[in-house]
């Protein structure tokens, strides 16, 4: 395994397994992980907190004048896992929640809220050494990343997916609830006029429909390989 430490980005659309994937790979090779989904989620949990999300609707100038209070950060757990920490407080679970998901798009979409947070992202990879997920950063918070993946796999599988993770973990939801919210949540994501979800030029495309968890965790161990290796 080469000494040099890259940066790591991993794109892709809403429940695509990219997170997993992400995390195994820095588990596995020592590097840190960010979820960058996980930070907007935050951001969208604060605002519910404080009234700013009404039926879909975001009072965005509210939200806005207050990002520079929001204080958003990781904290490792024993078992391997990570905590997203918003403000000193564990939300990792809350985070999680349909609320959440059903509002994090029209939160994301608001530019002031991607400067913030990129800014943020781009800090954390400042010594590099990285594995991060998300929409953008390939194309945006780190363009000249050393190894890009695009994740994706049908709005079916991602949902059948979404939706197990959700009944694991207690949460009352349906298949067509879920599958609607990964539908609205593409639509969205593709189309937003900052940092629109698109496939970086130079990132290998990863269509894991039909692969396993496993099967998907050795070819990007196999990719970042051959990438370490040739630096």
């Amino acid at each position: 395994m080469s000494n040099k430490k890259i940066i790591i980005a991993v794109d892709g659309y809403s429940s695509s397994g990219k997170s997993s994937m992400a995390r195994a790979l820095a588990s596995a090779i020592g590097y840190r992980y960010i979820d960058s989904g996980a930070m907007y989620r935050a951001v969208t949990l604060w605002a519910m907190r404080h009234g700013l999300v009404d039926s879909g609707e975001v009072a965005s100038q509210s939200l806005i004048k207050s990002l520079p209070e929001i204080r958003i950060d990781f904290r490792p757990n024993p078992d391997g896992s990570q905590s997203t920490m918003l403000d000193g407080e564990d939300v990792e679970a809350e985070i999680r929640q349909m609320e959440v998901s059903n509002n994090v798009s029209q939160v994301a979409v608001i530019p002031e809220v991607r400067h913030r947070l990129v800014a943020l992202q781009q800090e954390f990879g400042r010594e590099k050494g990285i594995v991060m997920d998300g929409r953008d950063i390939g194309t945006t918070v780190f363009p000249n990343a050393e190894m890009k993946v695009f994740v994706n796999a049908s709005p079916q599988t991602r949902a059948e997916r979404r939706f197990k993770e959700l009944a694991d973990k207690g949460v009352a939801t349906t298949y067509e609830e879920v599958l609607d919210n990964v539908m609205k949540r593409d639509h969205i994501d593709e189309t937003r006029e900052e940092s629109p979800l698109r496939r970086a030029d130079d990132a290998v495309v990863l269509d894991n429909s039909q692969m396993s968890v496993e099967e998907q965790n050795r070819w990007l161990m196999s990719l970042y390989n051959s990438i370490a290796d040739a630096d």
